[in-house]
């Protein structure tokens, strides 16, 4: 699904979050995925960032629900925001710190 909304509306999207275990680290199938979206993201501009885990990622996504999480959190895009949104200091935040990273040559960081 990430992979189609990419194809059809790059331009909407601001942040690709990619996330698998150690054990999925060996899935020659999901990296070459992951290998694909992070080149596409690059190619346009979208900043990854890459989380431990998905349960990690369903964590930090959803802290509070009582639902079970989704079953697959392999890779979440974030969209354009609302403009009034835009301004959330926290998505501010984010963006910088992908922006540093870059600096850095880190185009890909890692959140555990």
């Amino acid at each position: 699904e990430a992979a189609k909304l990419l194809n059809v509306d790059p331009d909407n999207v601001v942040l690709c979050l990619l996330a698998a275990d150690e054990e999925e680290a060996e899935d020659a199938a999901l990296q070459i995925h992951f290998t694909l979206i992070q080149a596409f993201c690059c190619e346009n501009d979208i900043n990854i960032l890459r989380v431990s885990n998905p349960a990690r990622l369903a964590q930090l996504l959803l802290p509070h629900t009582a639902t079970e999480p989704p079953t697959d959190l392999h890779c979440v895009l974030v969209t354009n925001p609302h403009a009034s949104q835009w301004k959330d200091p926290a998505l501010s935040q984010l963006m910088c710190f992908c922006r540093e990273r870059r600096y850095a040559d880190q185009w890909v960081p890692v959140i555990n």
